[in-house]
């Protein structure tokens, strides 16, 4: 998936999948925030997303199962801000993010070959070694 399709995908989710709920928050605010429901949680349902195929629900539900609960449902909680819109937009910047990086895929490994340099190095501090251990014998009788 291209980075054009990826961010198409993610500005629908944002727009018309994710519920929104406020709560009150711990943190910096003294009596404001005792008073202010300003933490934000934001909650998406993988399985009934109408944006993902289902190759894409389950590379997510077995990607990110650690973080996901029963009804595979990603919660994503943000309390930083003392602003509940700050909070939000957080919240969703975060949720965003885990599920763009869950679907994009991992780069290929490309085998490397150690250098003659790095080889020759390495046989000539195991020779070393070997001298040394071998001084370390006592005269053979």
């Amino acid at each position: 998936m291209d980075t054009a399709e990826t961010d198409k995908l993610l500005e629908n989710i944002k727009d018309y999948e994710l519920s929104f709920a406020a709560t009150r928050s711990g943190g910096p605010g003294g009596q404001h925030a005792n008073k202010v429901s300003t933490k934000v949680e934001v909650r998406f349902h993988i399985l009934q997303s109408s944006f993902l195929t289902d190759e894409q629900k389950q590379l997510l539900v077995t990607k990110l199962a650690s973080k996901l609960t029963n009804e595979s449902e990603l919660i994503v909680t943000s309390q930083d801000s003392r602003s509940q819109s700050d909070n939000k937009e957080k919240a969703t910047e975060k949720l965003l993010a885990i599920i763009q990086k869950a679907l994009t895929p991992p780069k290929k490994r490309k085998p490397t070959k150690p250098s003659p340099a790095a080889k020759a190095k390495r046989l000539e501090n195991k020779r070393k070694q070997a001298e040394k251990k071998e001084n370390r014998k006592g005269p053979e009788i």
